[in-house]
């Protein structure tokens, strides 16, 4: 069972722990994908704003510094039909010298090529090759011109990232630029918490960055931005999210919670069947002695009532009346200490049950402890101790029954006298705290041990003094004991100490 529960909670942590790093993972690609695609927008959209105004200048450009021009041709006969195919393709460039006030990026003037593309292809019958002047027209020509746009870009991408990295960054992009597009690219991967963005030049700060912005390597994505005519940058954009453990852990924190709470039950489940199984064994032990007990006590009144019934039979015996009777009382004073010990089994059976009714009077404590003393006098007499009183408590009516409450006197007094190895030193006091009284019984006996002192209210429950056997007793005294006593509404307690006695101290409500 323990190395299954074990195991149950190793897999829960590792499977926890495995989808917790899954989610940081999926957190930090979205987070990348987002600032990828923040930062290429930001290029495109700058490109393309000055590409849409360098094309507008061309088309009203007319002054050209200069131009090259470069021209293929390629020629092919087909000797069975006599046909010859000219392809031909030019491209031209020319050169614009620009202010470059018209696109703020910090330099007197920028050199622009604007890039054109013509080709054809004729169709000629019966030429000679040789001649490069063809007299006659071709019997089919297709005629393609334009701009090559694709070349034109890229040339005019290539110029202007050279030309713009010498501009400081907060003038190509805006704080709420940045902000908005990363506000929407993040929203869309479904994640809603706030976030704090910066760019930094070289490692260092620039002044576009968010109001609480705080580096930290451990905590901070990062990708390049504004890539220049090499493809290498010295900006990054940066962003950090203070509340990303919260916004990860959110994501798990149901099945985290339902792994918790299961577990829980099982740890649960284990202990207390783990508890049950120790109580069980330690009642069952207490069992055992409280049979061996039992069977020991029972053991001397069945031999001596043999011995009685086996000399009455004796003819020599039967005869004297007197020791006939001194034998019969010998039988029933034995019978009556079994049947005692029966009832006191059954009393406290009954108690458990709730079945013992038990009618309250109003009495004076005072009266029912001198009617117990009187139960065990002889007893201490004959061991030549003593019972003092000190019963200084001016009220003591109390709601009790006569017979029950004696008996928890009785029961605690005969303990004193059993848990005293020498003669008996008992003295009985009683006291009034507020609306209670208080009944103090002190002994300077055997004591108990502090776990004795814990567990002595507990039925069946016997201190073990190397022989088990040196007090007699079953262990339920103490327990029909409390049980009385908090059916009167009171409280019991006991304070000991081992080879210096115990006093044992009863609280009960006052009556008016």
């Amino acid at each position: 069972m323990s190395l299954s529960l074990i195991g149950i909670i190793f897999v829960q942590a590792y499977y926890i722990n495995g989808s917790v790093k899954n989610e940081k993972e999926r957190f930090r690609f979205n987070v990348n994908k987002a600032l990828n695609y923040v930062s290429n927008t930001i290029e495109e959209n700058e490109i393309s704003t000055y590409y849409d105004r360098f094309q507008s200048i061309i088309r009203d450009q007319k002054d050209i510094d200069s131009t090259a021009v470069s021209q293929l041709f390629i020629y092919q006969q087909n000797n069975n039909t006599k046909e010859t195919l000219i392809y031909r393709s030019n491209v031209l460039e020319e050169n614009y010298k620009l202010s470059s006030s018209l696109f703020d990026i910090g330099l007197d003037s920028m050199d622009i090529t604007r890039i054109i593309g013509s080709s054809s292809i004729e169709s000629y019958k019966n030429i000679d090759l040789k001649d490069k002047d063809f007299a006659q027209s071709p019997i089919s020509k297709i005629i393609r011109d334009g701009l090559i746009s694709d070349a034109q870009r890229i040339n005019f991408e290539k110029s202007f990232k050279e030309a713009t990295k010498r501009n400081p960054v907060h003038k190509r992009v805006s704080v709420e630029q940045i902000r908005e597009l990363l506000s929407e690219k993040l929203k869309k991967d479904s994640i809603n918490i706030d976030f704090e963005f910066a760019i930094y030049s070289n490692d260092l700060a620039t002044k576009v960055h968010s109001d609480n912005f705080e580096y930290d390597k451990a905590s901070t994505y990062s990708v390049p931005i504004f890539y220049d005519e090499n493809n290498e940058s010295i900006y990054k954009l940066l962003v950090n999210f203070p509340g990303d453990r919260k916004f990860i852990m959110s994501s798990i924190i149901g099945m985290i919670l339902l792994s918790v709470i299961f577990t829980s039950i099982i740890i649960l489940a284990y202990s207390s069947a783990l508890f049950q199984l120790i109580k069980q064994r330690k009642i069952s032990e207490i069992k055992t002695d409280f049979i061996n007990n039992m069977t020991h006590e029972f053991k001397t009144p069945i031999a001596t009532i043999n011995l009685a019934l086996d000399s009455i039979k004796n003819p020599k015996i039967i005869d004297d009346k007197e020791k006939v009777m001194r034998y019969l009382a010998m039988i029933k004073d034995e019978n009556k200490r079994m049947h005692a010990q029966v009832e006191n089994v059954l009393r406290i059976s009954k108690l458990e049950k709730n079945e013992l009714n038990i009618s309250k009077d109003r009495l004076n404590l005072h009266e029912l402890i001198e009617d117990a003393i009187t139960h065990v006098e002889l007893i201490v007499e004959d061991r030549q101790g003593y019972i003092k009183t000190f019963l200084d408590a001016p009220k003591a009516s109390v709601l009790a029954n006569e017979t029950h409450f004696t008996n928890v006197i009785v029961n605690i007094l005969d303990n004193a006298i059993k848990y005293s190895p020498e003669a008996p030193e008992i003295e009985v006091y009683t006291e009034n705290v507020g609306t209670n009284i208080l009944l103090k019984i002190k002994d300077h006996g055997s004591g108990m041990s502090k776990a004795a002192v814990k567990r002595v209210f507990e039925k069946f429950y016997r201190e073990h003094t190397g022989n088990i056997h040196n007090v007699k007793g079953h262990g339920l005294g103490l327990a029909y004991v409390k049980r009385i006593v908090e059916d009167h509404q009171g409280y019991i307690s006991v304070e000991s100490e081992k080879d210096k006695g115990s006093t044992f101290t009863i609280k009960l409500p006052l009556i008016s």
